[in-house]
């Protein structure tokens, strides 16, 4: 059986008693495991990232971010209220701070959201924990939107693949679904020798959940909201309960046929299914080619939404960097992206040869 994960990420915008709703619909639904995300703002952007138009008008992103931050007890209440439902509690953390809050609620799996998947301080650290802890107490879930083949080599020669599965994923809201290629899954379950999946962030409940099943995925992740009017940042995105409880079903019956046909019959039997409901140029559309690559709603984000070097404030010509003064961020909106995380051991301890403003990516040549 296929593991169903229920992203409410955000949803529930600091309420515990919408956090608890949320909960008891997933659980309702069919859901196995249950995401918050465990948002701090600092450690996901700069101030000065730019603006986002929101129904009550424009807000600095950062500000958004910040409406979402929760004390560690809110999400101490979610793990045990989330068990009491019978279902696993995962989530989300953003950087050191909310992973080292986060491994102290020893929660069921820490999941690495596709934008951290560069966030090589923050993987070092969690393989870390792995390390000491057993990489049965700290099982991981990296998603891999806005990613290349190399992205992903990377973050799992840090943290392993013991105890460690992967989501093909298509960082864009709401994801096309022709662009899928869900194939991609065996791909990548054949070159890492470890469970994958699909974190999936199209409107439709059943079209690539119930294809990724059939192309070997044994996890599906989903966002799910109490309804699509409500104004958390993904539940226009996300699926009701009665959605959700719908793709949970529909993945059970798709996983029923290939157990009942076997793999090869199954699988053909699943795509006529599909193509007399969705037509079967699009489904083989969706399946794709398997070959991994950037998706081209989310080519245009690369190095964007993904995270990258930046200066924390203003420095001088002759400074020498220290570490406080740089931050591993997502660009986003306005802001110029800096260099890969991978450059930060070489820019902290480095002397300015020019002055730099706040918020800046940084730069090859700003530094000795």
């Amino acid at each position: 059986m296929s593991l169903i994960i229920a992203e409410i990420g955000t949803a529930h915008g600091g309420s515990l008693e919408k956090a608890k709703e949320l909960v008891d619909a997933a659980a309702g639904a069919g859901a196995d495991v249950i995401k918050f995300q465990w948002v701090y703002a600092d450690e996901i952007l700069h101030p000065n990232t730019g603006f986002v138009e929101l129904p009550g008008g424009k807000i600095r992103l950062y500000d958004r971010f910040k409406q979402l931050e929760c004390l560690p007890d809110f999400y101490r209440q979610m793990i045990d209220y989330v068990h009491k439902a019978g279902c696993k509690f995962c989530c989300s953390p953003f950087g050191l701070r909310s992973l080292d809050e986060l491994i102290e609620l020893k929660p069921d799996y820490v999941k690495v959201a596709s934008p951290e998947l560069n966030h090589f301080p923050m993987l070092k650290r969690l393989a870390e924990y792995r390390e000491r802890l057993g990489a049965g107490s700290v099982p991981v879930i990296l998603s891999s939107g806005v990613s290349k083949l190399s992205d992903i080599e990377k973050a799992i020669e840090i943290v392993g693949t013991d105890n460690v599965s992967l989501l093909h994923c298509i960082t864009s809201y709401p994801a096309p679904e022709s662009e899928y290629n869900l194939k991609v899954i065996g791909t990548l379950a054949g070159q890492f020798g470890i469970e994958c999946g699909v974190s999936d962030h199209s409107l439709d409940p059943i079209l690539v959940p119930c294809l990724s099943i059939a192309c070997g995925g044994t996890v599906i992740e989903k966002h799910i909201c109490l309804s699509k009017k409500d104004s958390g940042l993904d539940d226009p995105v996300a699926l009701e309960p009665e959605q959700f409880a719908m793709m949970v079903h529909c993945v059970h019956q798709t996983e029923a046929t290939f157990r009942h046909y076997g793999n090869e019959v199954g699988f053909e039997r699943v795509l006529a299914q599909l193509g007399e409901q969705f037509g079967r140029d699009r489904v083989l559309e969706v399946l794709g080619d398997g070959i991994k690559k950037l998706a081209p709603a989310e080519e245009a984000n690369y190095g964007r939404t993904n995270r990258s070097l930046h200066y924390m404030h203003d420095m001088k010509a002759g400074d020498v960097i220290r570490a406080e003064d740089i931050g591993v961020l997502r660009t986003e909106k306005i802001l110029t992206p800096g260099l890969t995380p991978d450059w930060l051991d070489k820019v902290v301890g480095a002397k300015l040869v020019c002055d730099v403003e706040s918020g800046q990516g940084v730069q090859k040549g700003e530094f000795e």
